[in-house]
């Protein structure tokens, strides 16, 4: 009985920190992607050749903000996780995953290379971009968790889905010729679903990579 007891207790607790997970980081992916939106308006309007900086720059604080309220949701099941740490590797490497974003149509010689190292390159740059914060974040998860490669892989495949939400929104909404603020309020629209997304499913591979209490 007192096992069932404990078993039920854990399985609740496991819920509880998964709906917190979901709604705040949700929220935190949400508000931080306003700082990419933010630089598209910025370069459209008086920066257009700036473009690439600022979005990198946003980059950092879209993963900063992010990585502020992952930390917060982390910090109370494994208080000894550097949350400042967390948000520095976290802005770090969604700068990186902005940067390797943006290298396609910052330059394109790439086009007159053999089909072969285009898709070697290719394969390369989404792999490194998809698991550019996981990695990251790993750097400071592995000394609090067993096993924590696997949010790693966990993260990569919650972008991915994340990524995929927001191409398939966005896209089709998309116009050539669409005023920027509309094209923003379409980005942002598609930024919150892909939030959500990639806040599920990290949140059920956190909850997997947690110690049960």
């Amino acid at each position: 009985m007192r096992g069932q007891v404990e078993e039920g207790n854990a399985v609740t607790d496991r819920s509880a920190f998964l709906g917190r997970w979901v709604r705040w980081v949700g929220l935190g992916e949400s508000l931080g992607f306003l700082a990419p939106a933010l630089a598209q308006l910025v370069a459209a309007a008086v920066w257009p050749t700036g473009t690439f900086p600022l979005l990198v720059v946003a980059g950092f604080v879209e993963g900063a903000v992010l990585g502020w309220f992952q930390g917060c949701v982390l910090h109370h099941r494994l208080p000894a996780v550097s949350t400042p740490r967390w948000i520095l590797l976290t802005g770090g490497a969604a700068a990186a995953a902005w940067t390797l974003g943006l290298l396609p149509s910052a330059n394109n010689s790439w086009r007159d290379w053999p089909v072969a190292a285009q898709i070697v390159v290719g394969t390369l740059g989404g792999a490194g971009l998809l698991g550019s914060i996981g990695f990251a974040q790993w750097m400071e998860l592995r000394a609090h968790v067993p096993r924590a490669w696997r949010w790693i892989a966990g993260s990569a495949a919650a972008w991915a889905a994340g990524l995929g939400v927001f191409m398939a929104v966005a896209t089709p909404l998309w116009q050539p010729g669409q005023a920027v603020l509309l094209s923003a309020v379409i980005g942002i629209g598609a930024a919150v679903l892909m939030a959500v997304t990639m806040a599920v499913i990290t949140g059920l591979v956190m909850v997997r990579l947690l110690p049960k209490t």
